[in-house]
């Protein structure tokens, strides 16, 4: 990108409660543009109309239609992430891909190949880094304060019952969703992974306790595992919650300390006792509203739109890569792989 004057132009294709959502965070940054909006179903339908930008129904018509666009913000069902990436930076387009990347290592590595022949950036979405509890644990264990880490537990138990899993919606179909870990609990093992990083000696149960007519996969597992630099770890999730969330958190046991980070979003700090530290006042964390059109973690989207702005504009590097991106798939991946 050329002067700091340019504007970043976007389209979005997408436009559920999260396309609607990056469609909101580019129209309110002064440096973006929302040039276009895409989506299979009637833009009448969408509630869209207020974006007054044309709107089309494919990719092949966007492109068609001669509208300069700089990123292309991928917000559709899961299944079609990595197809319409492809796409996109076949156009020689920016990719802005909602989680997952893909639904498999292999997609996700294709479209990082793919944007490293045409020179184009590949943003993955993970906002969840961007509150402040995860800003200040990143900062905690990089300074190494806590010492060796001897055990980290992650725990997700959520409700998505029939009101989430509604009959016309790609939600809870396998090749559109992917499972439980990869639509509801992929921001957390990004967490994870940015934090404590690789897994390796995986073992897992699963089962379906009350999704059977709801979706195509389990509602709840077990996973326990090692991390490649050291100690052990465990993810237990659950969607068969009743009636509303229980909580999203992240329990570290160390040399020098133990932390607990939670509520229904991993965005309080529920436990810090480490040796010979204080912890500081962290700034309040975005709440979440279940089922809403900007839940839960959604809230930091505009950080996702900074980023890319500031790294076509050369001020930044990018907060969250593909390489990154492709790690959660890869671990999902690998942890479904378990399944009998």
């Amino acid at each position: 990108m050329d002067n700091s004057n340019h504007k970043i132009k976007f389209a979005v294709i997408g436009c559920g409660h999260i396309g609607k959502r990056h469609a909101e965070m580019i129209s309110r940054n002064q440096e973006s543009e929302l040039v276009a909006l895409i989506d299979v179903k009637p833009a009448d339908s969408l509630n869209i109309n207020h974006y007054n930008v044309p709107f089309f129904n494919n990719l092949e018509d966007f492109f068609q239609s001669g509208i300069e666009v700089d990123v292309i913000n991928i917000a559709s069902p899961n299944g079609y992430h990595a197809e319409q990436a492809m796409k996109c930076l076949e156009a020689k387009k920016h990719i802005v891909v909602e989680k997952p990347m893909g639904l498999s290592k292999l997609d996700a590595e294709k479209v990082i190949f793919k944007a490293l022949h045409v020179h184009k950036h590949v943003f993955a979405v993970m906002q969840n880094r961007y509150s402040p509890p995860s800003v200040w644990i990143k900062d905690l264990i990089d300074s190494g304060k806590l010492g060796q880490i001897y055990m980290v537990q992650l725990n997700c138990y959520w409700n998505r019952d029939d009101r989430y899993y509604k009959p016309e919606s790609w939600h809870g179909k396998k090749d559109l969703d992917g499972g439980t870990l990869f639509t509801q609990f992929s921001h957390f093992i990004d967490i994870m992974y940015w934090l404590f990083g690789d897994i390796q000696n995986i073992q897992a149960k699963f089962n379906d306790f009350n999704h059977a007519t709801l979706t195509d996969f389990e509602d709840s597992g077990f996973v326990s595992f090692d991390f490649v630099n050291g100690g052990m770890g465990s993810l237990n999730y659950s969607t068969s919650v009743w009636n509303q969330n229980l909580e999203s958190s992240m329990t570290i046991i160390a040399e020098n300390g133990s932390v607990k980070i939670g509520g229904q979003y991993m965005n309080e700090v529920e436990y810090c006792h480490v040796k010979d530290y204080e912890m500081p006042e962290l700034a309040p964390t975005n709440p979440g509203n279940d089922y809403g059109a900007y839940k839960g973690s959604a809230a930091n989207h505009h950080y996702v739109i900074e980023n890319v702005v500031d790294v076509l504009k050369n001020r930044a590097a990018i907060t969250t890569n593909a390489l990154e991106g492709l790690k959660v798939v890869d671990i999902i991946e690998r942890i479904y792989a378990l399944k009998n």
